[in-house]
C-alpha cells in the first residue's frame, strides 16, 4: 500500500499528518519534498542520493526511531544532483520490502506532487477550515483524479468545535477527520514523536487514529 499525502497549501501541517499517519499505519514515511525536507533525519544516505543513484532506497531507510523514515537531504546541491521521476521507482522499492508507505509530498502543485501521486494508491488530502487553504486543497483534489489517485481520506488540520466538516467532505468528496489544534501536537514535534507516543491520551492521538483507520477501509 502506498499513500501520498498531499495538502495543496504550505503551512497546513502536511507533513504532521503524514508523521502520525505513518506511525499508525506500521509504514514507512518517505520525505518527498526535494527542496524543503521537513521529516526528522540523520547520518547515512538520504532521497536525494538515492534520487541520484548512489544508494538504494531501503538502504536510506531509518530505523532507529518510533517512526520508519526514508529521509529527504536538505542542501541545494542535493537537490540538483536528483533525477525526480525515479522517486516512483524508489518508492516502489520501499513498498516491496517493507509493505506499506506513506509518501509525504511537497505543497503546492508542482509536478515533484504528481510524481508523489503517480505512484500512490490512494492519497489523503490535508486542509485547514481557512478559505485559502480549503481552495487550494480543490485545486489538489482535481489534480488527484486527473493521476487516479484515489482519495482514501481528508484532514481537516487545526480545526475548531464548529469547523466545516460537512462542507469539506461535500466538496472534496470524502470522509473527514478532525484533528484540533493542540499543545500535544507540538510538544510531540519537538521530541520527533508521534503524537500517540507521546500523548497517547490527547485528542489529536485518536483523531489520527481515526484517520488511518479510514485508509485502512478504503
Amino acid at each position: 500500500m502506498i499513500i501520498a499525502v498531499v495538502g495543496g497549501k504550505g503551512g497546513v501541517g502536511k507533513s504532521t499528518v503524514a508523521y502520525n499517519l505513518g506511525a499508525e499505519l506500521d509504514a514507512v514515511v518517505v520525505d518527498a519534498d526535494l527542496a524543503m525536507a521537513d521529516l526528522p533525519t540523520s547520518r547515512g544516505p538520504d532521497l536525494h542520493d538515492v534520487l541520484a543513484g548512489r544508494a538504494d532506497a531501503t538502504e536510506a531507510v531509518r530505523e532507529d526511531a518510533p517512526v520508519d523514515v526514508l529521509p529527504c537531504g536538505r542542501s541545494l546541491s542535493g537537490a540538483r544532483a536528483c533525477e525526480p521521476t525515479a522517486l516512483v521507482e524508489a518508492v516502489e522499492r520501499v513498498r516491496d520490502v517493507y509493505g506499506r508507505v506513506v509518501v509525504d509530498c511537497p505543497a503546492g502543485l508542482s509536478g515533484d506532487v504528481g510524481l508523489g501521486l503517480l505512484v500512490a494508491d490512494a492519497c489523503v488530502l490535508v486542509t485547514e477550515p481557512a478559505p485559502p487553504a480549503l481552495g487550494d486543497a480543490l485545486r489538489a483534489r482535481a489534480l488527484a483524479r486527473e493521476l487516479d489517485a484515489g482519495l482514501a481520506a481528508i484532514v481537516l488540520n487545526r480545526a475548531t468545535d464548529d469547523a466545516p466538516t460537512d462542507l469539506v467532505a461535500r466538496e472534496l468528496g470524502g470522509p473527514v477527520t478532525t484533528v484540533p489544534e493542540s499543545d500535544a501536537v507540538a510538544e510531540a514535534q519537538r521530541a520527533g514523536l508521534p503524537v500517540g507516543e507521546r500523548a497517547p491520551r490527547a485528542a489529536a492521538a485518536a483523531a489520527f487514529a481515526d484517520a488511518a483507520q479510514t485508509i485502512e477501509r478504503a
